[in-house]
């Protein structure tokens, strides 16, 4: 079997260094993790990092295209089913499939726009609200296409919603508020006419 080529080898290091960054700063967050966690988490050396990644920010930044990029591959693959109404129960089945990891850990993309916004340089709290408006954008089109009233204010109300349950099932360490909230919202989308 061939080995990768030198450039599809590099490629995938700075995938895995992406994802891995994505991953340890929803865990530890973004002041708590250092260089040497993500290089362990990816299974690089750590000096393989500045090779990819200048500063830390930088990573910062790979990890919130990562954000983009997951929601990008997920709205695509709801964008299939035929009714809005489905692909926004879908968005929100989702949400509730992936409740202990809020309960441990929080919304990947919530938490880290809260961290963020903390600092007082740099500007990626605007690119993690980025990340967010790509989300509002999508559920406000699904209310659009469902011809309901306010789907704006809708589209705020869900992912709203979403980031309330996630901090809600994050502080008690309880996923079924996950899964209720879900459940609710699913019912309140049925309601709609």
């Amino acid at each position: 079997m061939d080995s990768p080529s030198p450039r599809a080898a590099a490629a995938g290091k700075r995938q895995r260094l992406t994802a891995a960054t994505a991953r340890v700063l929803h865990e530890q967050g973004v002041e708590r993790t250092t260089i040497a966690d993500i290089a362990r988490a990816a299974d690089v050396p750590a000096g393989n990092v500045y090779y990819y990644f200048k500063t830390k920010d930088e990573l910062v930044e790979a990890a919130l295209a990562e954000h983009s990029g997951y929601l990008t591959s997920l709205t695509h693959r709801l964008d299939q089913l035929a009714d809005p109404r489905e692909r926004l129960k879908g968005l929100i089945a989702t949400w509730v499939g992936q409740r202990d990891t809020a309960a441990r850990f929080g919304c990947p993309t919530g938490t880290l726009a809260v961290e963020l916004d903390k600092r007082t340089e740099g500007g990626l709290d605007l690119a993690a609200g980025q990340v967010i408006r790509q989300l509002l954008d999508w559920v406000e089109q699904q209310y659009r296409q469902l011809g309901v009233a306010d789907p704006d204010g809708r589209a705020l109300a869900l992912v709203g919603a979403y980031q309330g349950m996630s901090l809600l099932a994050n502080a008690l360490r309880d996923p079924e508020i996950m899964t209720r909230e879900g459940a609710r919202l699913a019912c309140e989308l049925d309601g709609l006419t």
